[in-house]
This record gives C-alpha cells, structure tokens and sequence, in this order.
C-alpha cells in the first residue's frame, strides 16, 4: 500500500483488499472525490463522508445498533498529549453466559489515510475480549469500535453494535519516529509478553504485549535527507496457548509505532503462549512463552 504524500489522505482514496489479509486499505488518488469539511464533535458521526464508505465496504446495508454501556464502552482522551501515542481502551462487559459472544470488533479512526485500524477476532479461550493499545490520529476525527455479537455458532445470526468517541489530535501519522533508525533496526521484531505475578486456572488473566517495530507509515518526511521513510507496519498478529488460538488482529500503521496490545486469556495449568507476526514487508516474527499455574 504506497502512500507517500499527505496529498493522498483521506477522501482521496479508494477501499480495496490489501494484501490477501481482507484488511482494506487506502489506495490511489481520485482527483475527482471532494476533501470533504474537517471533522468536528458537533457533526452528526452517522453522516460522515469517510464513515458511509467504510461502513458500505464493511458492513454492506447490514443495521448497526448504538451500543450502551452494558455492552460496549470505549475509553481515549478528548484531546490527545501526543497524537502519535493515543491511548485507547475498548471494554467490553462479559456475555458468554447469555450466549452473545463478540465474533469480531473493528477499530475504525474516520480521518486517518488508512481508516480501518485493526480488525481483531477473538475465540472464547481469550475469556474476555476487553482490548487496549496505543493508536496514531492524523486529524480531529471520530474513533469507531463495531463489534459483531452472536452464538458461538458461525451459522447463527449476529448483531452488529457501535460507539464512537470524538478526539482532537492532528499530525500523528506524519510524527517522525521516536526511536533512533539503527536502533529500530537492531530490534526491530523482538517481542515481549507481561502476565500477573499469580495466575488462576480458568479465570481471565491479563496480557501485555508489545513487539518492537517502528510501525512506518509512510507519511513521515526523515529531517535529515528530506525524503519520507517508506511504509513499513505490522500487519497481523496471532496469540494462542499450546496451539489453541486466543485472538487474532489484522492491524494497519494506524498502531502506534512499537505496537503494544493488552488483552486477556485464560491459563491452564500449564501452557505455552505463543506470539506469530507477519508485517508489510513479509517479515515474520515470532515468540513463545511457557507458563505455569502457581498452586
């Protein structure tokens, strides 16, 4: 996905599939499409440019419902410190009991080149699909999280349900990295995996994980040489325990560079989480860590 100029940003593009991983993506520019008005809290979100597209791409004429409290809640500044580095927080209260079971969520940043930022389909082994990260925001732009609710049977009906917040933040995909080039270079795909000093077998236990990749977006103009870095992301991440799968994430530059991802599972006795990443330039990376249930 080329994206070198901030000429190609927003209401520019087209939606395709990038990649083979159904992640859609910004491509090309259309001289024709009107830039659109700034985004402002004061919009009606539901009738944005860039969120009609992306709703249509996704989603088709499918209804999407607000989603309460209860069900969903997301969690971000209303005026970001660092744009590069937007703390984000998506909750979502437990519901397995009633058999309404979050199939897959997406993470959407309307104003950002590539608006889709993470497509995550968690499985019943992560025991909560609760999420956090740090996301980049280029403009003053609505966040979206969708999820799709349903039966822990993939033939069964679902439900699509939505939040969105408004957050004020300008220049994060274009921010230079914070991290010197040779020492990315050097670390670049090492990986490291948090747990809670006591685990409990079958309860939800927390996960951090964070792998070191500067998370290019090819947006960001080197001060030096003047000539913008090339695109260079993670572009998906699977976790499982002893080959169970957990959660897997399509993921877009829209991360924060050394993306970080907390999510929970639930432990055995004893087991072994294991890490895979693919990013864009066919890289793969990957960890594994054993763990053990202490009486």
């Amino acid at each position: 996905m080329p994206i070198h100029r901030r000429a190609w940003l927003r209401h520019t593009g087209r939606l395709a599939l990038a990649g083979g991983l159904g992640m859609p993506a910004w491509q090309g520019p259309r001289a024709a499409e009107p830039r659109g008005a700034p985004a402002s809290p004061d919009d009606d979100a539901q009738q944005r440019p860039i969120w009609l597209k992306v709703r249509r791409e996704l989603f088709g004429d499918r209804p999407i419902q607000p989603a309460g409290d209860e069900l969903l809640r997301l969690e971000l500044p209303r005026r970001a410190g660092d744009p590069a580095f937007v703390p984000l927080v998506i909750r979502i209260p437990p519901a397995q009991a009633a058999g309404r079971l979050v199939r897959r969520l997406w993470l959407l940043i309307d104003e950002n080149p590539s608006p889709i930022a993470a497509i995550v389909t968690p499985t019943l082994a992560s025991g909560r699909a609760d999420l956090e990260t740090r996301v980049r925001v280029d403009a003053y732009s609505w966040v979206r999280v969708v999820i799709e609710i349903g039966p822990d049977d993939p033939g069964a009906a679902s439900e699509l349900h939505a939040v969105q917040r408004f957050v004020k933040a300008s220049g994060g995909c274009s921010a230079a990295a914070a991290a010197d080039a040779e020492q990315a270079r050097r670390t670049l795909g090492q990986m490291r995996l948090q747990l809670p000093a006591r685990l409990v077998a079958g309860q939800p236990a927390l996960l951090r994980w964070q792998i070191s990749h500067p998370n290019h977006s090819g947006l960001a103009m080197d001060p030096l040489s003047r000539q913008f870095t090339p695109a260079h992301w993670v572009r998906q991440v699977l976790f499982s325990d002893s080959d169970r799968p957990l959660l897997s994430a399509d993921v877009d530059f829209s991360l924060s560079e050394n993306p970080r991802l907390d999510l929970h599972f639930v432990p055995r006795e004893r087991g072994l989480l294991q890490v895979r990443v693919e990013d864009s330039a066919g890289l793969a990376f990957r960890l594994d860590q054993p763990y053990q249930v202490q009486p």
